[in-house]
């Protein structure tokens, strides 16, 4: 049966922003592989660290993420055409002439560029997300033959509701106005006010992407644009490998961080459901969308809005990603560990916060007054600086629970013969948690940290001499801490006398106890 999706492609060129990002890449290498007549991408790349953009799409195909593309199809690797651009910049930053091609010549953009930053101050995320918006509007508008228009946002952006519908609601102020005030104020001036402008958002980057919807909502119908929400975005599952990922964002990052054993608590409500999206669904969804508005008989009056979450139909928890997490790290552990992966989520804030002192900020100095004691250079209360901001980030998502409607997303597959539903498949519910999770710490092993699965045997064996350490650690901890408390209160003393002979031969406790 012959695929659809890919006949409606046949001939089309693509612009895409945010090229090297990991969603840009998954999406390029999704149309390079699996639509064989697409006709060109144009990829908006910037010049980064004094490497060109042709020097960063030349790095990008050595990535493992393009292996089947070289090792099947070198040949579509030419489809991909770098083009220097900025969102930051007027026209995008494209020199005219090419503009001019992408104004007769482009049929599809996905909007994918934006900082993901959750902790950056607001004018970068207004900049980067919301002006940058109306800045790839303004050149969409000005495409002759635009089909559609794709904006990827974030099913975080609108926390003042229980549930997020698949519409765009209103802003909480008029995004022109604030990014005309954000023109004139300064940084600080801004961050100053940010709180009475973002009022329920936790940070700048939900904010900044729901003023964006409001921009995109405002081109519609003029320009044929549809707004996607992917929730938390996670390795691949499938494809184009089994755990790809490419940064340490979201629950990547903090997996591999408890695996080297940096992370030790997490202030997360174990029994909410795990709102998370593979980046291979998300992207197929992304495909199969301009198709699938496309092939619709009436036009929408509202602008169209795809939630790709997983809505009702999976009941994950947070609790049982760490619990299969840990078993996983123990299976396939990290090289170099700094100690033993045994972190684990806190429920309460206060326990949370004492763990953090105990296992993070003591350790770090620890580690930093040793390193200066033998030359080195200090770097653990860095890390863990960054770290807290991170986790401080990133708990408001594990501490709410949040549900989505998701009835557009659903009914994609449903509109797929039965060639494409095999080309873009987006069933979540046919996960399997143990081996997906296990495929997503190996991934980030092998594409973040760049170790290799040979070395397994010295990791293991690493792992399990600081299980020992950890053991032996924690009890000389408690060991200590009972020592004090019969040290100076009478009663303790008095309730460990009964222990007898047992009592007594404890190190320390036996003779703050008994006095010999």
């Amino acid at each position: 049966m012959t695929s659809e999706v890919n006949e409606w492609y046949k001939g089309r060129k693509v612009l895409v922003t945010g090229a090297s990002g990991l969603m840009g890449k998954v999406l390029i290498e999704k149309l390079l592989y699996s639509v064989p007549d697409i006709d060109c991408i144009f990829a908006i790349v910037r010049s980064k660290r004094g490497k060109t953009p042709e020097s960063r799409i030349e790095e990008m195909w050595k990535l493992p993420l393009f292996s089947r593309i070289r090792e099947e199809k070198p040949q579509v690797m030419k489809k991909l055409v770098p083009v220097t651009g900025d969102i930051l910049c007027d026209n995008l930053g494209i020199e005219s002439s090419k503009l001019e091609q992408i104004y007769n010549e482009v049929s599809i953009v996905f909007h994918f560029a934006a900082t993901l930053r959750l902790e950056a101050p607001l004018k970068e995320g207004l900049e980067m997300n919301t002006r940058g918006t109306q800045r790839v509007i303004d050149v969409a508008r000005k495409i002759k033959n635009l089909v559609s228009f794709v904006h990827l946002s974030t099913a975080f952006c609108y926390p003042d509701y229980e549930r997020m519908a698949e519409r765009v609601h209103d802003p909480p102020e008029n995004p022109h106005e604030v990014l005309q005030a954000a023109t004139w104020l300064s940084d600080d001036q801004l961050n100053l006010i940010a709180p009475s402008l973002m009022k329920k958002h936790p940070n700048s980057y939900t904010y900044s992407k729901r003023l964006a919807e409001a921009l995109v909502r405002e081109s519609y119908p003029d320009l044929p644009a549809v707004v996607v929400r992917p929730s938390i975005v996670t390795p691949s599952h499938r494809e184009p490998i089994p755990g790809w990922v490419d940064n340490l964002n979201g629950p990547i990052g903090l997996m591999i961080g408890a695996g080297k054993g940096v992370i030790r608590s997490m202030h997360c409500y174990g029994h909410y459901h795990a709102e998370v999206v593979p980046v291979d669904i998300a992207i197929n969804a992304l495909v199969v969308i301009p198709y699938y508005l496309n092939t619709q008989v009436e036009r929408s009056p509202e602008i169209p809005v795809f939630n790709l979450t997983t809505g009702d139909d999976r009941n994950d928890t947070w609790k049982e990603v760490l619990d299969v997490g840990k078993a996983t790290v123990r299976k396939y552990p990290f090289e170099g560990p700094l100690w033993y992966p045994d972190g684990n989520i806190r429920h309460n804030k206060l326990i949370h916060e004492l763990c953090v002192f105990f296992y993070h900020i003591i350790p770090a100095y620890l580690i930093d007054f040793l390193m200066l004691v033998f030359g080195q250079k200090r770097f653990m209360v860095r890390i863990q600086n960054r770290i807290s901001v991170g986790l401080e980030v990133l708990q408001y998502f594990t501490t709410r629970e949040w549900w989505f409607d998701s009835h557009n997303f659903k009914s994609l597959p449903k509109a797929l013969n039965s060639a494409d539903s095999a080309i873009y498949p987006m069933d979540v519910t046919k996960i399997e948690i143990e081996p997906y999770i296990e495929s997503c710490m190996i991934g980030g092993k092998l594409y973040c940290l760049r170790e290799k699965l040979e070395n397994l045997p010295k990791a293991r064996l690493q792992n399990n001499i600081l299980y020992v350490v950890d053991l032996m650690t924690s009890a000389f901890f408690y060991l200590l801490i009972l020592y004090w408390l019969a040290l100076f209160f009478e009663p303790i003393r008095q309730l460990l006398s009964y222990g007898g002979p047992f009592v007594r031969h404890l190190p320390l406790v036996g003779k703050a106890v008994f006095g010999k």
